[in-house]
């Protein structure tokens, strides 16, 4: 009899969109893998050896995939590299059709170089805007950004959503084969 892989969906996010992608990829591999979607926080404790496969989602802040991402990459690498592992960075450039491949985003190429974890499979995903939740200082900081990359600006909407959902399920059974 052959057991189910169990995988690990692991994720950091600022405004839950991360979240919203992790669990879209468990819907899309429910049924076929054992999943367990675990947010990473600074005290999260998590036992790698439980896991066939692990899945990491992390998004940007002002240029910077989350330190607490970082930190456990930096600490699991090499159960990482030995097993089927996949990341996906989620960040507003990536809505951009020549800044939405781990080797055309920026931001995405540069964590990948300067980690040791060399994941199977890469993706890219673009984020969402939730103007109304930021405070003032983010609202009006991601407006100047967004402004200067040619985005949305309108703070009245409640949300601003650019995922590629499509995408995310193609990633996902590519994950899964």
């Amino acid at each position: 009899m052959n057991s189910v892989m169990k995988v690990l969906l692991l994720y950091t996010t600022h405004e839950n969109q991360t979240f919203k992608i992790m669990q879209r990829i468990k819907t899309q591999l429910n049924g076929k893998c054992d999943c367990d979607v675990i947010e990473l926080l600074p005290d999260t404790k998590i036992d790698l050896t439980q896991y066939q496969a692990a899945l990491l989602g992390c998004s940007i802040r002002y240029g910077f995939y989350s330190k607490v991402m970082k930190a456990f990459i930096d600490k699991h690498y090499q159960q990482l590299n030995n097993m089927k592992s996949g990341f996906f960075g989620v960040n507003l450039v990536a809505r951009k059709p020549n800044k939405n491949t781990p080797e055309t985003n920026l931001y995405t190429k540069k964590f990948l170089a300067k980690i040791a974890w060399k994941p199977t499979f890469t993706a890219v995903f673009a984020g969402a805007l939730y103007y109304p939740q930021y405070n003032w200082f983010d609202r009006n900081m991601i407006r100047f950004i967004m402004w200067l990359g040619k985005g949305d600006t309108d703070v009245t909407k409640p949300m601003i959503e650019y995922t590629d959902w499509a995408k995310v399920d193609e990633f996902a059974d590519q994950f899964y084969t």
